[in-house]
């Protein structure tokens, strides 16, 4: 449902990007480098801190995530510096983290502002410090992508190393030496223990954070203390809207379980008969369905009290908790299949009936506590499963979720308690109640891999992968629609002779959702349910791949006019012939004739990976891309260097580029006005535009207009 509110979202702002997607600059963000020490003794070791301003709705990707996941990190360069030596890594401080769906795995980055810190020793009197930031910036908004690179240049003088004694000399040397041989040592742990966490990828992502916090204070910075969420966002109410559907959703669900639905006459009889007048019982329901909210939402308030950005931090990539929830989530579903019954101490239940007998305001409240705990075996699997969703660093979800839940639950009550006469239109209570808990249990069953398997993305168990958890899903699902056809009974069950409208249509939308599933098995994407499988890479078997490498995947392909250049660095996805170099593919159109398609992309463009994934995969897409155009992909973020020959400096900004990268990044921006990615441009053999360019848009309809049009204009 988030992917539905988001797309609702940017189909909003579409038509206001569009007007300045196409011929725009996008100004990079603000930099300021800044020395612990203005300054420093030969000899000494000091810390370069920079800092970034980062422009609103923008993001730039951090340095300590896998560096062959696919965005860019950042890097410092110190090439031509004079007179320091770097000493360990580029520090990170306090980036924010999420699994990224797009490269399904965990990226970490910054918003508002970014903080790295290096760490330097002085080795000469002059200082001269050149340093040269490379990074990446990106959009959710936009959806677009930029690379950046910032230059640093300061100069100062050290203050020489003060003259000692012999005795003390050879004292301070040796304590110099002594001091040194303990920092090498702590270096070379620190080193061995990074190493350790890329080969077996054993240490959750907080801890590299953690990490990287120790060593900033360690040189005496200090860490500023970051509120927002692993998301980036503070209650972001598009991505709030469906978890709160879902939790009113689940207090609808709740009323229809065997603990709960038969309370409802009984309570309503409870008020009826108990007082004196008509408005008297009608205030004492509404009392009562504003106590059981009451209840519930201080609940949620609870779970908000003690969550922050580090505790949803360790929830969301730590094995603990996902193996805790995953267990969880498994205990409630075997209560509702039937196999054990969850209750309360006697005692408890027994003492909270006693206060409700009191009669008044008190009575009444307690009387919705001892509903709470009475129906706590049928809604606590519902509540928790809310919770345990709730739990991502934010102060309003688990209270909001809590309060959705609690009103759908309290509304019967209220509204059975003014209007009794309503009692007599309510279906009788029966086997039909257990039916609805044993279909929730099956959802929870379902449910509970999905923390299985983000504990196993993360860590690389290699337990889960995505055919094995299509396998269970296909499994779990079959069973249910077996048993809404009366072909399986659990505990609970009544016997049946026949089954209803509404559960054969039930049982119809359960079967129709496992056949949906089975093409999985063999590499179908599935993109309905990306946000919930694990990712396409875990896949044992791809049968779409293997089509797509027998070069099958998009029906007659047209043989390359030419070996591509730089094709054993580069690749086009879903098996399309393609170019990586603009002269050699405009030479190749000229040829065959055809029009000259450019993706500007990068291999850490996000966005293009979505466009590739969601537009290009189309059949209708992919056949007009490969028989219609020469194409030809310039990475913007390609680092292989050139030779000397090609290099060239730039007019928009009178730098040298010597890679591949740098050259295609000038050339977008010096041609076409725009440094984004992904943008797609179509020329003739004249290199003029045929139509205007397009960037990201999902829309598969669109994408095939767009390339439809440029062919017509061609052919012209």
């Amino acid at each position: 449902m988030s992917r539905i509110s988001k797309s609702l979202q940017l189909s909003l702002v579409f038509f206001l990007l569009s007007l300045t997607a196409f011929a725009q600059i996008i100004k990079p963000p603000k930099w300021q480098m800044s020395l612990s020490e203005e300054a420093p003794s030969v000899g000494g070791e000091i810390t370069l801190i920079f800092k970034a301003e980062i422009p609103q709705d923008w993001y730039i990707y951090s340095n300590d995530f896998d560096p062959d996941l696919g965005p860019m990190l950042t890097e410092l360069s110190l090439e031509g510096s004079i007179g320091i030596e770097r000493t360990g890594e580029l520090i990170p401080i306090h980036p924010k983290r999420k699994i990224d769906e797009t490269w399904e795995a965990e990226v970490s980055y910054f918003t508002g502002t970014a903080e790295f810190q290096q760490k330097v020793k002085v080795t000469d009197a002059k200082v001269k410090i050149v340093g040269l930031m490379s990074y990446q910036m990106c959009s959710d908004i936009t959806h677009q992508c930029v690379s950046y690179q910032e230059d640093f240049d300061k100069s100062l003088t050290a203050v020489p190393q003060k003259k000692t004694a012999p005795e003390e000399a050879v004292s301070e040397t040796s304590s110099k030496e002594k001091v040194e041989e303990e920092s090498t040592k702590k270096d070379a742990q620190e080193k061995d223990k990074s190493t350790v966490l890329i080969e077996i990828t054993e240490e959750p992502a907080q801890n590299t954070s953690e990490a990287s916090k120790q060593k900033a204070e360690a040189q005496g910075s200090k860490i500023p203390e970051v509120t927002m969420d692993p998301e980036g966002k503070q209650g972001d109410a598009t991505s709030m809207l469906p978890f709160v559907i879902a939790a009113f959703l689940g207090g609808l669900a709740a009323l229809l379980t065997p603990c709960v639905f038969p309370m409802i006459p009984m309570t309503v009889t409870f008020f009826t008969g108990r007082s004196k007048s008509k408005s008297k019982g009608i205030r004492n329901a509404f009392i009562y369905g504003l106590s059981i909210i009451i209840i519930y939402t201080l609940a949620g308030t609870i779970v908000a009290a003690i969550q922050g950005p580090e505790f949803a931090n360790w929830l969301s990539t730590h094995w603990l908790p996902n193996i805790f929830f995953f267990l969880v989530f498994i205990f409630f579903a075997f209560a509702f299949l039937g196999l054990f019954e969850i209750t309360l101490p006697s005692g408890l239940v027994n003492s909270m009936d006693a206060k409700a007998d009191k009669g008044g305001l008190t009575g009444v409240f307690f009387m919705a506590f001892t509903l709470v705990l009475v129906s706590f075996s049928c809604t606590g699997p519902i509540v928790g499963s809310i919770l345990i969703e709730s739990a991502g660093g934010e102060i309003l979800k688990p209270i909001l979720g809590m309060l959705a839940f609690s009103f759908a639950f309290a509304i019967p009550f209220t509204l059975f308690a003014v209007f009794p006469e309503w009692l007599n239109t309510l279906p009788k209570s029966g086997g039909w109640l257990n039916s609805v808990k044993v279909v929730l249990g099956f959802l929870e069953l379902a449910l509970a891999f999905k923390f299985l398997s983000v504990a196993d993305q993360v860590y690389h168990w290699g337990l889960l992968d995505r055919d094995i958890y299509l396998a269970i899903w296909i499994v779990i699902f079959a069973l249910l629609g077996f048993y809404l056809l009366g072909k399986l009974r659990l505990p609970g069950d009544s016997p049946m002779e026949s089954i209803g409208v509404p559960r054969l249509l039930l049982a119809t939308i359960t079967f129709i959702f496992v056949i949906y599933l089975i093409p999985g098995l063999f590499g179908a994407p599935l993109k309905s349910l990306s946000g919930l499988l694990p990712p396409m890479s875990s896949h044992d078997f791809n049968l779409e791949k293997l089509i797509r490498e027998n070069k099958g995947s998009v029906g007659e392909t047209n043989s390359m006019t030419e070996e591509p250049k730089y094709g054993n660095l580069l690749h086009w996805p879903h098996g399309l012939n393609g170019y990586f170099d603009y002269e050699q593919a405009l030479r190749v159109a000229k040829k065959e004739n055809k029009p000259l398609f450019i993706d500007f992309t990068g291999h850490g463009c996000v966005n293009c990976r979505e466009m590739e994934a969601k537009v290009w995969s189309e059949p209708e897409v992919l056949k007009r891309l490969q028989n219609n155009f020469v194409l030809v992909a310039l990475y913007v973020d390609e680092r292989t260097d050139l030779p000397e020959s090609e290099w060239y400096t730039s007019e928009y900004d009178g730098k040298v580029k010597k890679t591949i990268g740098k050259q295609n990044a000038d050339f977008q921006i010096t041609k076409f006005n725009n440094n984004a990615q992904p943008y797609y441009v179509i020329l003739d053999h004249n290199e003029e535009m045929l139509v205007r360019p397009k960037a990201y848009d999902t829309e598969p309809q669109n994408f095939i207009d767009f390339l439809d049009k440029a062919k017509a204009e061609f052919e012209k």
